[in-house]
C-alpha cells in the first residue's frame, strides 16, 4: 500500500500527507520583505497540495544575508507580510514554516541571474562577511571576519529573535539552516573551521554552535511546535565533514529538541565531487533515521510520485522535501495522489473543473 499520503505527526502538529516544500530561494526581496511574489510563490504550493509550505532560506541579520534581494525575518516590520502569506496556506490545509539562516562566508554575492558573484559595498553588497575563521569560500569571494565571542552572542540572539518573529508571523514550524556550507555548517567541518577555542578543533567543539543555537531557540519556540534542522550530511571531500559525524550530531540534536533532520548535502567548497543522481542524499536519511533514531526528510532529485512513495514505504525517511519538480508542477502532490490511486481533497474552486476531467 503507498504510504506518500500518510499523515505524519510531530508534536501537536498533525501534517497531512509526507510532501514538504523545500526552501527556496527566489531572491525578490526588498530589505528582506515579502511580497507579492512571495505569496503566490508559496500559496500556490499550498493550493498544489503540499502538506508543510517552508519559506525560503530567511536571513536573521542583514549581514546574514545571500545577497540583497534575500527574504529577512531580522526585524519586527517583516513580520506583517508574511503573516497575510501564512494565513492563506493555512487555510489551504497546509502548514506554513520558516527556515532561519545566516549566510556566514558565501553572503554578498548578487542573485543567481545576475551572476552569483560576490559583491563589494559600492556594488550594494556589505562587508564585512563572518565565519569561524578568516578563510574565504573561494577565489574573489572576501575574506571573512573570524568571529569574536561577542559575534557569536549575536548571531544566536540573532536567531532567538527571528524565531519570535516567525512566531508571530503565525509559522508553526521552524528550520535552522545548518546546511550548504553557510554559517553553522562551517562551524563543523575542519575544512572551513581552524579554530583553537571552544568553538574548534574536536567534534564537540565544532558543532557547540548548534547546540547553542537549538537550544536557546528551543527555549523561547512553543513546545508544542516541531523544530527542524537542515543538515549536509557530508561535505563529498576527504578530511571534512562526513555522515558518520551527522548521525552524532543528530542524536545530539534530538536529545535538545530537534524534531526532524532534513538531510542535504555539500555546498560548503567549490572543488567537491558529488555524485549527483536520483534519490542520492536518500542513504543519509536512512542511516541518520535509523542510526540516530529520529525523524528524517529526504531531499535531492525525487522527482516522481512512486519514487517518494518508495522512500516512506521503505522507511528511509519521514518525509520528502521537493523543490525543483514542485517549480515545474505546483500541482506535483495532487498529480502524485491520482498516479497512486489515493483520495486528495480538492479546493472547492477546482473540484467541479477535476470531475468532470475523469
Amino acid at each position: 500500500m503507498p504510504k506518500l499520503f500518510d499523515p505524519l505527526r510531530l508534536r501537536s502538529l498533525e501534517f497531512r500527507n509526507r510532501i514538504f516544500v523545500s526552501p527556496m530561494c527566489e531572491y525578490s526581496s526588498h530589505d528582506g520583505f515579502a511580497n507579492e511574489w512571495h505569496l503566490v510563490h508559496l500559496g500556490s504550493r499550498a493550493v498544489g497540495g503540499a502538506a508543510l509550505v517552508l519559506s525560503e532560506a530567511s536571513a536573521v541579520s542583514p549581514e546574514g544575508r545571500i545577497t540583497p534581494a534575500d527574504l529577512g525575518i531580522w526585524k519586527d516590520e517583516h513580520v506583517e507580510s508574511l503573516a497575510t502569506i501564512f494565513r492563506f496556506i493555512h487555510e489551504q490545509g497546509s502548514v506554513a514554516g520558516m527556515q532561519l539562516a545566516h549566510a556566514g562566508r558565501k553572503a554578498s554575492t548578487n542573485e543567481p541571474w545576475k551572476g552569483g558573484v560576490p559583491i563589494s559595498p559600492a556594488q550594494g553588497g556589505w562587508s564585512p562577511i563572518l565565519a569561524p575563521s578568516a578563510i574565504p569560500f573561494d577565489d574573489g569571494y572576501q575574506t571573512p571576519k573570524e568571529m569574536t565571542a561577542g559575534d557569536l552572542k549575536k548571531v544566536i540572539s540573532d536567531f532567538v529573535q527571528a524565531a519570535n518573529r516567525a512566531h508571530a508571523t503565525g509559522a508553526r514550524v521552524i528550520e535552522i539552516h545548518a546546511a550548504h556550507g553557510y554559517l553553522l555548517h562551517s562551524f563543523f567541518s575542519p575544512l572551513s573551521n581552524q579554530r583553537t577555542d571552544e568553538y574548534g578543533g574536536s567534534f564537540e567543539n565544532r558543532t557547540r554552535i548548534i547546540r547553542d543555537v537549538l537550544s536557546a531557540v528551543r527555549n523561547v519556540w512553543p513546545e508544542e511546535l516541531p523544530v527542524f534542522v537542515r543538515i549536509s550530511a557530508s561535505d563529498w571531500v576527504e578530511g571534512g565533514w562526513d555522515i558518520e559525524q551527522s548521525v552524532e550530531l543528530a542524536k545530539q540534536l534530538k536529545s535538545l529538541g530537534a524534531d526532524l533532520i532534513d538531510c542535504s548535502s555539500g555546498g560548503l567548497v567549490p572543488n567537491a565531487k558529488i555524485p549527483v543522481g536520483p534519490g542520492y542524499q536518500v542513504p543519509f536519511a536512512e542511516q541518520i533515521r535509523k542510526s540516530a533514531n529520529i525523524p528524517t526528510g529526504a531531499v535531492g532529485m525525487i522527482t516522481s510520485s512512486l519514487q517518494a512513495d518508495q522512500t516512506i514505504r521503505t522507511r528511509q525517511a519521514d518525509a520528502v522535501f521537493l523543490a525543483r519538480e514542485l517549480l515545474r508542477d505546483p500541482y506535483w502532490p495532487r498529480r502524485a495522489a491520482y498516479e497512486l490511486h489515493q483520495p486528495e481533497h480538492w479546493p472547492p474552486q477546482y473540484e467541479r473543473a477535476r470531475r468532470s476531467q475523469r
